[in-house]
């Protein structure tokens, strides 16, 4: 049996599965259907059954019977479209080109100073810098991901939106590493590349994809990879450090994707 490590915990490991797979099944997904994916990455069914009852507490899976009548459960509207936002960003089919800036400045009284905690959080995991107090950066594009994001949590009357250029004082690619810690991220791209890129050279080397390798190397690599374009917001090439890993870690990841996903897709039942 694999040994599920703490980066592939297994709530994240259902997310990861629902993003993949689960969301193109017709209906609910069986609760023994569950079982039975996660056994293949290690996970167990005491451990799938309290992760599924803990997403469901927090409105991610609603309880559904399948055509069969069997108990499963489905995604939410709001998880459907927080998949649907992170596609963009994990299945990205070419490094992102530079196209400005996106500001989020916002405001919160003093009396509601939890909320103040919750905004700088959910900014931060969605990818943006700290320009300064109060003021988050990122690239343009996660402007609409941003919005749907706070608006679902109610904390759009807090902040407002701004697009824009950065015209200095200091030069851009300086004024990059003091607004993200580039350091900190180039280490999730390594050990991404440390765990997965070995992964991809033994496929390479191998004539056919059966099924469940295929899931299991797959869905291993997705729930690694999925986490990392939200750490790593996507900045333009000309701005990162010579050598920047995140440009191999990517390609890593989409030709696991081009290799793996259609036939671990067999395996899953879609």
């Amino acid at each position: 049996m694999i040994n599920v490590s703490e980066q592939h915990a297994p709530r994240s490991l259902i997310v990861t599965l629902y993003g993949a797979y689960g969301r193109f099944m017709p209906g609910p997904v069986p609760v023994a259907e569950l079982i039975r994916l996660l056994a293949a990455v290690g996970v167990d069914a005491p451990s799938v059954r309290s992760s599924v009852s803990r997403l469901k507490r927090r409105g991610l899976l609603v309880p559904a019977r399948a055509a069969t009548g069997a108990a499963g459960y489905e995604l939410s509207p709001e998880a459907r479209q927080l998949l649907d936002d992170g596609d963009r960003r994990i299945y990205a089919a070419a490094p992102p080109g530079d196209e400005g800036w996106v500001l989020a400045v916002f405001s919160v009284p003093e009396s509601e100073r939890q909320k103040r905690h919750v905004l700088r959080s959910r900014l931060a995991g969605l990818g943006f810098g700290t320009a300064a107090p109060g003021v988050w950066i990122a690239p343009a594009r996660l402007h609409e991901e941003a919005e749907h994001t706070l608006r679902r949590l109610h904390l759009e009357p807090y902040v407002d939106f701004f697009r824009g250029e950065h015209l200095g004082f200091a030069a851009t690619q300086e004024a990059v590493a003091r607004w993200w810690d580039l350091a900190a991220i180039a280490k999730e791209h390594e050990h991404f590349l440390d765990t997965h890129a070995p992964v991809l050279r033994a496929w390479e080397h191998r004539p056919g994809t059966p099924p469940e390798e295929a899931y299991r190397d797959y869905l291993l690599a997705l729930d690694s990879w999925r986490h990392l374009p939200y750490t790593d917001p996507g900045l333009p090439a000309h701005l990162l450090p010579a050598g920047w890993p995140g440009l191999r870690s990517a390609e890593v990841f989409r030709a696991l994707h081009a290799r793996l996903r259609d036939a671990g897709a067999e395996f899953a039942g879609v």
